[in-house]
């Protein structure tokens, strides 16, 4: 069973991946592909993908290498990425959701290079962003909330007034750390929100006086709203 709730707040800040697109075929084949170029395990490297950099993974992953050899990784990785940006497609509902929403009032805080964001979100068939926070736009990626917090500058409105959408444990954190309220996409029960939907087809915007008051259809486990959010 659901519950509908209802919340307002002034700017929408949203991861990408898992988020607005599904790339999970493009970033599990790129992804395997270097995990068998370092001979390592596949699984350990996919388990440290979500949320994180594509810098922050590799030099996790392999710690003895310096500085030039963790930025040619990088490299590589994200041609291989982006050969395959035809294979995404969006989020269900994020389409209309962001189509709904005035081009001054969302965001994008990705941990994607500015390149990669730009194809996955155009072979989603998904608007480009007037504000977008990418990999290479933060000195800590996440779940360091800097890339949020500069979302909400860019767009000049308080972080306490944005509804931050994300799908991994990393990202949620960095939500959380960064004063915004979290609304998580498909993520895990574990990673606490005050927030929760399946997809972005349980959120319907509108527009009006400068909020965007949102209706959010989520599980009735979830239902309790958020301490601080205007109902």
């Amino acid at each position: 069973m659901t519950s509908l709730r209802a919340v307002t707040a002034r700017a929408l800040l949203f991861d990408m991946d898992g988020t607005l697109v599904d790339s999970a075929d493009s970033i599990d084949r790129v992804w395997r592909e270097f995990a068998a170029r370092h001979r390592l395990d596949p699984a350990t490297v996919l388990a440290a993908l979500p949320g994180r950099t594509a810098h922050d993974i590799v030099a996790g992953l392999l710690p003895a290498a310096g500085f030039s050899n963790v930025t040619a990784e990088v490299a590589w990785i994200r041609a291989r990425e982006e050969a395959t940006a035809d294979t995404v497609t969006e989020i269900p509902g994020a389409r209309r959701l962001l189509t709904s929403l005035p081009a001054h009032t969302w965001a994008v805080v990705t941990s994607a290079s500015r390149t990669m964001t730009e194809r996955r979100l155009t072979a989603a068939g998904l608007p480009l962003p007037t504000v977008g926070v990418c990999a290479d736009d933060v000195r800590a990626g996440k779940p360091d909330p800097e890339g949020f917090r500069a979302a909400a500058r860019l767009l000049d409105v308080d972080i306490a007034d944005c509804l931050l959408f994300e799908d991994s444990a990393p990202g949620l954190l960095a939500a959380r750390r960064s004063g915004g309220t979290p609304v998580a996409v498909a993520a895990p029960v574990a990673e606490p929100a005050p927030y929760r939907v399946d997809d972005l087809t349980a959120v319907t915007a509108h527009v009006q006086d400068g909020r965007i008051r949102l209706e959010i259809r989520q599980p009735r486990a979830h239902a309790e709203p958020a301490e601080g959010i205007r109902l």
